[in-house]
């Protein structure tokens, strides 16, 4: 086992681990006392997932002004710092935000908080489960998924699952998932993991092509549409300028950005990627989502 911290002077901009992992943005991560996504801080338990057949577990026991310690089967640094985007210049991009009350509030009261880079096929399936689910029940379903058909591995003596390989959850019935209380979603479920298990498609081969084609790659998926694409492409596959459009940022645009309505997903995409800032707009959004999800939006702004 390796283990190791790095540095809070390294973060430029700070990081925030709690806010990073418990936003919205992943289901892959389980956090060692059991307690993810109740809105409840935790800073000395371990957050763990498995990457590439490696376990990994980091926590930031000192909170927002305190180093990320870590633990692993093998050096795990450069991983880390790709799933939890360590590299990213937060201060650059926090200023290279649009001059919006609501933005510019969001990014106070969530600093530190950063994008993620799950591996692509576990956050594609994450996201075919999200449909009207609230946060925690979609990291419970994607939980019970890896302890059901994931390999599970060892770390200081506790037991990790990773998420399942798409052969392996190509392998489960419809029934069985359904038995796994995801409902509507199982044969949605199944079928794209057929579709990966057997070459057919990849959501990695997304990468490559331009945003709009790129989510339209994605759509062939059976269960995705435009939003969860979106999901897909800003939380795993690097593309900083994807809004998804779910529940919370269709009511921040009819609320406080109206004019960016344009009848339809490709346009309102357009619009409310400029006026949230171009090449960083998912960083805004998320940063939205989190703060209206959270109830800490200012109402006598």
């Amino acid at each position: 086992m390796e283990t190791g911290v790095i540095s809070s002077d390294e973060f430029v901009g700070g990081f925030d681990l709690y806010r990073t992992l418990e936003s919205g943005q992943s289901y892959l991560w389980t956090r060692s006392d059991g307690a993810m996504y109740t809105d409840q801080p935790a800073p000395n338990a371990w957050y763990e997932t498995v990457v590439d057949g490696v376990p990994i577990r980091v926590r930031q026991p000192d909170g927002t002004n305190g180093g990320l310690e870590w633990r692993a089967g093998e050096d795990a640094v450069p991983t880390i710092r790709r799933l939890l985007r360590l590299d990213d210049d937060l201060e650059a991009i926090a200023a290279d935000a649009p001059d919006d009350a609501l933005i510019q509030e969001a990014y106070t009261a969530h600093d530190g908080m950063r994008l993620v880079e799950d591996p692509a096929f576990g956050t594609l399936i994450s996201f075919i489960c999200s449909a009207q689910m609230r946060v925690g029940r979609i990291h419970t379903m994607v939980s019970t998924l890896a302890g059901e058909y994931g390999e599970p591995y060892t770390l200081e003596g506790d037991t990790i699952y990773a998420f399942p390989t798409p052969k392996a959850l190509a392998a489960a019935t419809e029934a069985d998932l359904r038995h796994l209380s995801l409902g509507y979603r199982a044969p949605y479920v199944e079928r794209t993991a057929a579709m990966v298990a057997e070459g057919e498609a990849h959501p990695e081969d997304a990468r490559a092509l331009e945003y709009e084609a790129a989510r339209e790659h994605l759509t062939q998926f059976v269960g995705v549409g435009d939003k969860v694409a979106d999901c897909v492409l800003l939380f795993a596959l690097g593309f900083d300028e994807a809004v998804p459009l779910d529940t919370w940022i269709k009511s921040a645009i009819a609320e406080y950005y109206p004019d960016c309505d344009r009848g339809n997903y490709a346009d309102t995409s357009r619009a409310i990627r400029e006026r949230l800032g171009g090449c960083y707009a998912g960083y805004a959004q998320t940063y939205l989502f989190h703060h209206l999800r959270t109830g800490a939006v200012d109402s006598s702004a």
